[in-house]
């Protein structure tokens, strides 16, 4: 009996072993499919999340293309002048001193909308902008300093000051027609029929050939692209700004050098932030003095210390006494010219300064009548340069 009882309690023990085996293992089992699972999930998560990253990259890191088109490329010298003065008669001033002209590449593209991309177009806009509130912002900061620096402009005597006119001799009239970039531009100067000063903006890819038509000239000038206000939208490309260093200054005015080998005269494309600006005009000026080139001051604004880095520099003081044509009007521009003639007949010499726009050089072949009284001249021929 005794035997017996061992063996069933043998059998129970081993039923209740075999039935822990089992739940273990199906314990075992269950994990490693979970982990298995979750394992899978993670792993697709993690996929997911470079992949989204790697587009961004590719997003960001993806230039903007711009492809010109075969009108483009057909857009030959005698188009761009027809566009480049349609475009001018348009154009306005926003105040009496800073003079509105648009980047002629600008003004392309705008004419050929499918040049561009809108979508391009509209981020390239925000950029814009916001490199502008950046630039308006340090403008803010400069000026402040500057207001300590303020100086009486009249007690800096200069060459031009110490002129005195000779009543007997001839007053002499410089007329400057700035902006000129095509070779329309300076047909139509040249059948003015009297001494006319073409001032030639550097060459841009909207007007490549600024330096070459300049050439065979028996004098001209180059129209230097400085800092405007913050209202002025169509800046030129390469600009000078007042954060630009020396070694960017002198290296474009090198440039200028390069591409105008015979000029010596040069005057202030807009400018009215970078010439009340001691510091640039300073550099500027170190610049100029090195490449043998003399400033001519455009008066953009009427707080210009160009005067004092004339004086500084030991350099002629040269500085325009009238705007011709900030209105468009044959009988505004012929006033603006008698003004001029009036100043010249005082003080024996005057600079009046225009645009090449059909009007202005309309109502100068159609006034020369009113220069029987004085001599029109070059800038170079000024009598205080003597």
């Amino acid at each position: 009996m005794s035997k017996k009882k061992q063996k069933t309690n043998k059998t129970k023990s081993s039923q209740i072993s075999n039935k822990k085996l089992a739940k273990v293992f199906l314990l075992i089992f269950s994990f490693a499919i979970l982990s298995v699972g979750v394992s899978y999930f993670i792993m697709q998560k993690e996929n997911s999340i470079k992949t989204t990253k790697t587009s961004t990259i590719i997003k960001k890191e993806e230039p903007l293309k711009i492809e010109k088109s075969d009108e483009l490329k057909e857009f030959d010298e005698k188009k761009l002048d027809e566009h480049f003065e349609n475009k001018r008669q348009e154009e306005t001033y926003h105040s009496k001193y800073e003079e509105i002209t648009e980047e002629v590449k600008k003004d392309i593209i705008e004419h050929h909308p499918k040049i561009i991309d809108k979508k391009i177009e509209k981020k390239q806009e925000t950029t814009k902008i916001s490199e502008e509130k950046k630039v308006e912002k340090k403008v803010q900061s400069t000026k402040k300093i500057e207001i300590q620096e303020k100086y009486d402009e009249s007690k800096i005597v200069t060459q031009r000051d110490k002129f005195k006119f000779d009543h007997n001799d001839k007053p002499k009239l410089a007329i400057v027609i700035d902006d000129v970039t095509t070779s329309a531009q300076k047909r139509r100067i040249l059948d003015v029929g009297y001494k006319v000063t073409m001032a030639f903006l550097p060459p841009t890819p909207g007007h490549k050939n600024s330096a070459s038509i300049a050439q065979d000239l028996p004098f001209y000038m180059i129209h230097f692209p400085l800092q405007a206000s913050s209202k002025f939208s169509g800046p030129e490309i390469n600009t000078l700004t007042i954060n630009d260093s020396y070694e960017t200054i002198e290296k474009r005015v090198a440039q200028l050098r390069k591409w105008y080998p015979k000029a010596i005269y040069t005057n202030n494309h807009t400018g009215s932030v970078f010439t009340e600006n001691h510091e640039a005009m300073d550099k500027l000026f170190k610049a100029l003095k090195k490449h043998n080139f003399i400033f001519v001051d455009s008066r953009t604004s009427a707080n210009s210390v160009v005067k004092k880095y004339a004086k500084k520099y030991n350099m002629p003081y040269i500085v325009r006494n009238t705007f011709l044509d900030n209105e468009k009007d044959f009988h505004y521009i012929q006033n603006q010219l008698k003004k001029a003639i009036i100043i010249a007949k005082k003080r024996g010499f005057a600079i009046a300064i225009g645009h090449p726009y059909n009007i202005t050089t309309e109502v100068l072949a159609k006034s020369k009548h009113l220069l029987k009284d004085v001599e029109p001249i070059y800038i170079n021929e000024l009598p205080y340069l003597k």
